[in-house]
């Protein structure tokens, strides 16, 4: 994540989601990252609140018959002190679960007016309602048992959705892409003085944001196996059966796979494309394109389509593999199946058991920021996104030039 990233304009980035989605921790490092202040809701009026008796208030201040009053009042004070940020620092990082501020109308209105001359953005966390309430268990923060049940609703307002299953700098990435904060492109980089004959994808996190999916379903087999899913994290790209090897006796290997299979292909539905990834991908011929994937024929056909991609003529997954990434077998083997030398390719990635693989089959490399740290990405060139490159076609083969 680049520290020193300004935004464009004076902007207010409002935080919401409900208790356990992450918000603060998300506030906190976009606030950081932005060099802006950031403006809590909870830290501005929970110390006062909880001081308060609740004999007086006639119960807690989150439930009691006064809850609609104090609330009312918590968020007068967010945006006063919203409103002296702006004036100050010229923007602001707000905090809060925003509940009735998502459904737009008067109190969207309201916050909006009071961050002005800023231009507020809304970032709004989703996730699995079941990891929340572990997270909020975990947390035992008193005022949790307080709370009441509210059923998440679908935000009447423009949002930025995040996915709460991501990590922060996974959030972030996103959050900041999707305000227009972009990472800076180097447009004298040595790939766009050359041509190559073919262009080969990795799929997850590189053409279909899955990251949310695939940690969504190794928690839930690391659940039922009782085991970690930290080799995941710092294994993301390599094939599911390196992974159960990791976490499963042999016995339980066979039936694992099986397990993880259906939790994922269960969690294929409506996946968004990694920013740019289709009209790029598009602009690719098909007969000089290939996708080169660590998991199954299945789950790869079944994300594809959940992201409404094209099906590759050329399609290398595990099942077409001994040795998967970070061997460079997947990479070689693309490169033989559209007849070309892997030497004139192109290998597109966002994990770094691919680059090496890539790396290793004589491949030019370009990373895809947003599953691990750019840092851990050792490629020819880095990019937040597949719309900062566009694609051009002469006799010599394929070019790459720099969009922004």
């Amino acid at each position: 994540m680049n520290d020193t990233c300004q935004p464009p304009e004076p902007v207010a980035i409002a935080v919401s989601g409900i208790a356990g989605s992450g918000k603060s921790t998300l506030g906190r490092a976009l606030a950081a990252s932005l060099r802006l202040p950031l403006v809590d809701l909870d830290a501005v009026t929970n110390p006062l609140l909880d001081a308060l008796d609740e004999a007086v208030l006639g119960g807690h201040w989150l439930s009691g018959p006064h809850a609609r009053t104090i609330r009312e009042g918590r968020y007068a004070a967010l945006r006063a002190v919203a409103a002296d940020a702006v004036a100050t620092a010229g923007g602001v990082v707000l905090v809060a679960p925003f509940t009735t501020e998502l459904d737009g109308g008067e109190e969207w209105a309201h916050l909006r007016a009071a961050v002005a001359p800023a231009t507020l953005r809304m970032v709004h966390l989703e996730g699995d309602p079941q990891l929340l309430a572990a997270r909020r268990a975990a947390r035992g923060a008193p005022r949790d048992r307080h709370r009441t049940d509210t059923p998440a609703r679908t935000p009447s307002i423009p949002v930025v959705r995040i996915d709460a299953e991501l990590s922060t700098s996974q959030q972030s990435a996103r959050v900041l892409a999707g305000l227009g904060i972009r990472t800076p492109l180097d447009p004298d980089a040595a790939l766009f003085s050359r041509s190559f004959d073919a262009v080969l994808f990795d799929l997850d996190g590189t053409l279909v944001d899955s990251t949310a999916s695939v940690i969504r379903a190794w928690r839930r087999f690391a659940a039922h196996y009782g085991v970690s899913s930290d080799p995941l994290h710092e294994n993301h790209g390599q094939p599911a059966r390196t992974l159960i090897a990791r976490l499963l006796p042999a016995e339980l290997r066979s039936e694992g796979l099986d397990r993880i299979l259906e939790l994922e292909l269960a969690d294929a539905v409506a996946l968004p494309e990694v920013r740019g990834a289709r009209a790029f991908y598009d602009s690719i011929p098909a007969e000089r394109r290939a996708v080169v994937t660590s998991g199954t024929a299945p789950l790869a056909t079944a994300r594809l389509r959940a992201a409404r991609f094209t099906a590759p003529g050329v399609f290398v997954t595990s099942d077409d593999v001994t040795r998967g990434k970070p061997d460079p077998e997947p990479f070689l083997l693309a490169a033989d199946r559209l007849g070309v030398d892997p030497e004139r390719c192109l290998v597109l990635e966002d994990a770094t058991a691919g680059i090496q693989a890539a790396r290793a089959a004589g491949c030019a490399v370009i990373a895809v920021t947003g599953t691990v740290e750019p840092s851990a990405l050792p490629a020819d060139l880095a990019i937040d996104g597949l719309d900062r490159l566009t694609v051009s076609l002469d006799a010599e083969g394929i070019r790459l030039h720099p969009v922004g």
